[in-house]
């Protein structure tokens, strides 16, 4: 359990299906008073484009830019770093970022952050997260899973990660897709001790 509130969080977003998911975090952890270092692959700026028409820049600089005008922050509350920016703080144990998530996650990053390659500036922010005892939330986007990949979660569990399949619930009632991704978003959030109102607690009218 968390022992201090969450201010930081690294988010990582890789070319699994399920971009929503990481994107609806996103929105949710500014409007939540969060501050974002976010971090994702090539493939994520495909799958993006493909599943919500949303252009990722390929330059940090201009991905900031865009995303600031989009949620109303600024460079206080939302950074990003490219792929090989080593100079970025979540590279280093010594800034800290309170937790990362990355959603979603395709198996090859799950591979990588178990094997701990770190070749490129997002699986080093998770290898510094498990090496430095911080939070580390995967939302693995795969089905069916091979052995190879239930091995791979495995190894990361035994670590101390947290592995949160994107596994909505229905006794909610949902009725839109929104509701569905909500449901996901809102149990990272739990994971994180972040207060939300996405949806009614099991048990509340």
């Amino acid at each position: 359990m968390l022992s201090t509130p969450i201010q930081t969080v690294t988010l990582g977003l890789t070319g699994a299906s399920g971009m929503p998911y990481g994107i609806r975090l996103l929105e949710c952890l500014l409007r939540y008073g969060k501050t974002v270092w976010l971090v994702y692959s090539q493939a994520a700026q495909i799958v993006a484009q493909q599943e919500m028409g949303l252009q990722l820049p390929s330059s940090p600089s201009a991905c900031e830019k865009m995303l600031h005008e989009r949620y109303g922050v600024d460079a206080s509350r939302l950074r990003v770093f490219g792929q090989n920016q080593w100079s970025a703080p979540p590279a280093s144990g010594t800034h800290v970022a309170d937790a990362m998530v990355v959603c979603p996650a395709t198996m090859g990053m799950v591979a990588a952050i178990a094997y701990g390659t770190s070749d490129h500036l997002l699986e080093r922010a998770a290898d510094v997260c498990i090496k430095e005892g911080r939070p580390l939330i995967i939302v693995p986007r795969e089905a069916p899973f091979s052995a190879l990949h239930l091995e791979n979660l495995l190894k990361l569990a035994r670590l101390g990660v947290c592995v949160l399949p994107p596994s909505p619930g229905f006794y909610q009632h949902p009725k839109t897709i929104e509701d569905i991704i909500d449901f996901v978003v809102a149990r990272i959030l739990d994971q994180l001790r972040i207060e939300h109102d996405l949806l009614p607690r099991w048990g509340e009218e």
